[in-house]
């Protein structure tokens, strides 16, 4: 389908606590399907260590932990297509940040969670659905989009623990994460307005003032 001119914007960033936090500050929390299953799983793995290689126990058991990993799937799957959907639904142009997820797995403690909640799926499901319906997704550079302040523009240093956003210059005081989703929002409007990538009159005039 040919691509249409975008005349809506939306920046999303995505997280553990809020898989997505939307510039138009609607969040959307993810049900944590391995988690939910975790306790399940490793009674099912410990069960398969015990079967004697080779025997129909043990295949059994093997079925057994291969069909929970499939339910998990399933059920993110369902999940990230829904989600994906309504964010082409809300917007001619959707602005993700382009994460390095390959590297944020290797932070050990969060792993898990990161995998879990498949932020690169998301993203590969909202390009699909995006490019069918004519729309547009873009990627932007993730750095400082978490600290700088989506009002006057300063850093503003935070630990993963603070979930608030307080700008000592301008005061202004928000949720981080939608804090963030407005500064992924406003590079994806410049890049495209700098560009001159099919952007509306209106969100080019937008983008040239932020």
């Amino acid at each position: 389908m040919p691509r249409i001119d975008p005349q809506k914007a939306v920046g999303v960033d995505v997280g553990l606590k809020n898989i997505v936090a939307l510039s138009t500050g609607e969040t959307t929390q993810y049900p944590r399907y391995y988690v939910q299953a975790e306790k399940k799983l490793a009674v099912a793995q410990r069960d398969l260590s015990r079967k004697k290689k080779g025997s129909n126990n043990r295949q059994k058991a093997k079925i057994k932990v291969s069909r929970l990993h499939e339910k998990v799937r399933n059920l993110r799957d369902e999940f990230l297509n829904k989600l994906s959907r309504k964010l082409v639904d809300s917007a001619d142009l959707i602005i993700f940040e382009n994460l390095d997820i390959n590297y944020m797995l290797k932070n050990h403690h969060l792993a898990k969670h990161i995998q879990d909640h498949a932020w690169g799926k998301l993203i590969q499901f909202t390009q699909c659905k995006a490019a069918k319906a004519g729309k547009v997704v873009e990627l932007v550079n993730a750095r400082y989009t978490s600290l700088k302040c989506s009002r006057c523009g300063i850093i503003v240093p935070k630990t993963l623990a603070d979930r608030v956003h307080l700008c000592p210059k301008c005061g202004l005081k928000i949720d981080r994460d939608f804090n963030a989703s407005l500064n992924i929002r406003t590079l994806g409007l410049r890049g495209r307005a700098s560009g001159d990538a099919g952007v509306s009159g209106s969100m080019k005039q937008e983008a040239l003032s932020l």
